[in-house]
Order: C-alpha cells, then sequence, then structure tokens
C-alpha cells in the first residue's frame, strides 16, 4: 500500500513550539526519512513559527506534486486577508486549511465571531478544515451541523494538550460523539508522544480501536508529526500496521493515506 502520512511540517527558521525539535526540517531530510520507513507521501502543515514555511510546502509540493499536498492557513485575525480563500487552491499542492490556536491571543478565535466567515466560505469553496480542537470539540460538532457541506479534521485525537496516558485522553467521550456527524473525521497522529510506554506503544491500541469503530476506516488518518516523535518514523508506521491485531487488514489502506487524500481532494492515480 502506499503511505501517507496525515502531518508533517518542513521549516528553515524560527522558535520552534515544544516538543518539536529545534533543528530545521527541510524537503531532503524528509524525503530521505520517508523513503527508510516505506512513506510514499505526506500533508505537509506549514508550522506557525516559521513566516517562510508556506512557501517551503509550495516548493515540496511543485517538485513532487504526488508525494506532497498542503494544509495551510489564511491569517484569522487580518481580515484584509480573507479574499485569498477565494484562489486558495490555485497553488500548488494546497487542499484545504489547517488551525492551531496556540498563542494565547488565539484561543478564543473559535468563538469570538473571528472564524464565523471562515466556515460558509470552505464550505461553498470545498476547501477541508482540519483544527486542534481538544479544547473546543462540541463546538465543532455545532459546526458540523451548521455546514454539512464543510468537512472537518480533528487533530491529534482531540487530545487533552500537556498531558499524557488516561489525562490526555481524557477528552475521548467528546471526540467519539462527533462522529455522529458524517462530515467530521479524525487525524490518530501524534500518538507515540501522548503515552508514557515505549514501541510499540501498546496503550494506544484502545484508542486507536474506540475511535475505528465510532468513525470507521474512511474517516480515521493515521499519521506521525514526525519531528516531535519519541521514535522513527519506521517504527510510527510499524507500530500502527503490526500491532492492532483487531484491525482488518482490508481497511489499512484506507487509515494509512487513501482515506486522507479523499476526505482533503488530493487527486492521486498511484494507489497500488
Amino acid at each position: 500500500m502506499r503511505i501517507i502520512d496525515a502531518q508533517i511540517h518542513l521549516w528553515r527558521k524560527g522558535n520552534v513550539v515544544p516538543p518539536h525539535r529545534t533543528t530545521p526540517y527541510l524537503l531532503d531530510e524528509a524525503l530521505r526519512d520517508m523513503d527508510a520507513a516505506g512513506v510514499y507521501g505526506a500533508v505537509i502543515h506549514p508550522p506557525s513559527w516559521d513566516p517562510d514555511s508556506h512557501a517551503l510546502a509550495l516548493e515540496a509540493a511543485r517538485l513532487y506534486p504526488d508525494r506532497f499536498a498542503i494544509l495551510g492557513r489564511i491569517p484569522l485575525d487580518e481580515p484584509d486577508k480573507r479574499g485569498q480563500i477565494e484562489t486558495w487552491r490555485r497553488q500548488p499542492g494546497v487542499v484545504g486549511l489547517r488551525y492551531t490556536f496556540l498563542q494565547p491571543h488565539m484561543k478564543s478565535w473559535p468563538t469570538d465571531g473571528t472564524m464565523d466567515w471562515l466556515w460558509p466560505a470552505a464550505e461553498r469553496l470545498g476547501l477541508p478544515v482540519a483544527m486542534l480542537a481538544g479544547e473546543f470539540l462540541p463546538l465543532v460538532g455545532r459546526i458540523a451541523e451548521r455546514h454539512p457541506g464543510l468537512r472537518l479534521i480533528v487533530d491529534h485525537f482531540g487530545i487533552n494538550r500537556g498531558h499524557k496516558d488516561d489525562a490526555a485522553f481524557a477528552t475521548m467521550p467528546e471526540l467519539l460523539a462527533l462522529a455522529k456527524h458524517p462530515n467530521i473525521a479524525v487525524k490518530v497522529t501524534g500518538g507515540p508522544q501522548y503515552v508514557t510506554d515505549a514501541y510499540p506503544f501498546k496503550s494506544l491500541q484502545k484508542r486507536y480501536h474506540a475511535i475505528y469503530d465510532a468513525f470507521g476506516p474512511r474517516r480515521m488518518f493515521w499519521g506521525t508529526d514526525i519531528t516531535r516523535m519519541p521514535c522513527s518514523w519506521g517504527e510510527c508506521v510499524t507500530a500502527f500496521t503490526e500491532h492492532q491485531p483487531w484491525l482488518p487488514e482490508t481497511d489499512k489502506p484506507l487509515i494509512m493515506g487513501r482515506g486522507m487524500a479523499d476526505w482533503i481532494g488530493w487527486k492521486r492515480t498511484d494507489w497500488s
């Protein structure tokens, strides 16, 4: 199967947000790491700490259109930039949007009206929106109800950030409740960093299984966020592909890439 990682970052400079590695992560290194791990492609999320990261992602997608797609961001606190959404998909590899709300001044954006313009525009244009939404999961459901044509992605299991093990997954009931909305999917990315047990991270099995049971293989997307993983990319792959005895083999290609590509509209002809 062609493995597609649902989330990576490329950057050259900036004050990196922990626990990501502090040194730059550029295209050549990413390609070497992907090839070594048997990962064919990835969805790039340009990180907020490097203002040039969007340009780096565009270059990667231009050079390797079959291997990279991009979920970028239009500045939410700059109203004059809103018009960019109309031509957003005309950029090489750009298929949608992604927001994280990591800085204090961003925390209120989902609820204070800052994002109200985004939902109908993205729905009208067919742009999926991914979000680090663990702090406002019920709101994601309400957005999905109001905009049934809008494809939403909850990042990183909808995790309770800053915690590990059971405390990290305290939001799981709220996440699973979102499965009733057919326009919400989940990225099961970053898993090894949210638990304290070592490879193959068996404590994640019940988390994966619960999300699979609720959302199914077409709305559950494997990935790494590799630059903050406590293990190699290859171990991230095999921890999922070889250590989930409950998972039907026929569903692995969907979770490991095909489902994500379909959800974000990344047109591909090279599935094997």
